[in-house]
Parts: structure tokens; C-alpha cells; sequence
């Protein structure tokens, strides 16, 4: 899989929420570059998880996105005429 990589805009919001989170739930501090090694961090360790689940959940709704057109399709077949 090849390296996750995130906008200089993606990664300052990131980083921004990271640090809001480290204030807002810890009551502590984070500057900006050890919450940038922290989102890099969880980019490379965990981020196949979450691209993963998002490939799963992808896969999941084409599945169900084709079985409600076969079922359309089911839906326009036309009785035919038995023979005798």
C-alpha cells in the first residue's frame, strides 16, 4: 500500500485537531510538530485499518447498489406465452 499522504491544508487541520482534543479532553498542551508526529504516527500505524473499513463499507454499499438494480431489472421481465 503506498504511504498515506496528507495536504499541507489536511495536515494543519489535523493538527489542529489534535492539539483541540489534547485541550479540550486532557487538559493538556500539544505544539504543532509533536501533534504532526502523533498524526503520522497514527497515519502509518493504523491508517490501513481506517482505509480498510472505508474499502469495506465501499464494497458493501456497490453490493447492495447491484441487487437493487437486478432486482429492477428482475422487476421489467414480461410473462411469455407457454408453449403447448
Amino acid at each position: 500500500m503506498e504511504k498515506i499522504k496528507f495536504s499541507r491544508e489536511e495536515t494543519k487541520a489535523i493538527v489542529g485537531e489534535i492539539q483541540d482534543y489534547f485541550r479540550e479532553e486532557l487538559d493538556q498542551s500539544i505544539g504543532t510538530i509533536p501533534a504532526e508526529m502523533l498524526m503520522q504516527f497514527f497515519a502509518e500505524r493504523m491508517g490501513s485499518y481506517f482505509y480498510n473499513r472505508g474499502l469495506y463499507d465501499a464494497q458493501a454499499l456497490v453490493k447492495k447498489q447491484v441487487d437493487n438494480l437486478t432486482d429492477e431489472i428482475f422487476s421489467l421481465e414480461r410473462p411469455t406465452n407457454h408453449l403447448r
